[in-house]
């Protein structure tokens, strides 16, 4: 059974995706990416996400180390379907349509998201 991601902060986000691009790091590797000049309140900022993460399942610990390292367990596409899922509920009261509707007047498609839009919507209709 596929474990559904759960809700994540922009911060957590930051997070994610430093590990996403990267790979396993210890929690100053991943301080370092996000704050470069950083200080310690940083570092305890980060420590304090990542305990948030791995306590909602969406990373993992490796503790065999003295240094221990963190990894994802979930993928961006995983985040991003629970995130967009949630949108759905909260703004298109369980349609989608509302949201795509809005999205594509609000935003100016170009010839190639259009026809994109369209092969995917052909495939669906049928």
């Amino acid at each position: 059974m596929t474990r559904r991601p759960q809700s994540v902060t922009d911060a957590e986000l930051a997070v994610l995706k430093v590990l996403w691009k990267r790979g396993p790091l210890t929690a100053k590797a991943i301080t370092t990416e996000l704050y470069p000049d950083g200080a310690e309140s940083e570092f305890a900022s980060v420590h304090s996400f990542l305990q948030r993460l791995e306590r909602k399942g969406l990373v993992e610990r490796d503790r065999s180390a003295f240094v221990h390292s963190f990894s994802a367990t979930v993928t961006a596409a995983e985040v991003a379907s629970q995130e967009l899922d949630s949108l759905v509920e909260r703004l298109g009261e369980g349609s989608v349509a509302p949201l795509i509707m809005q999205l594509v007047e609000q935003k100016r498609l170009s010839a190639k998201e259009a026809t994109a839009i369209r092969k995917l919507l052909e495939k669906y209709s049928k």
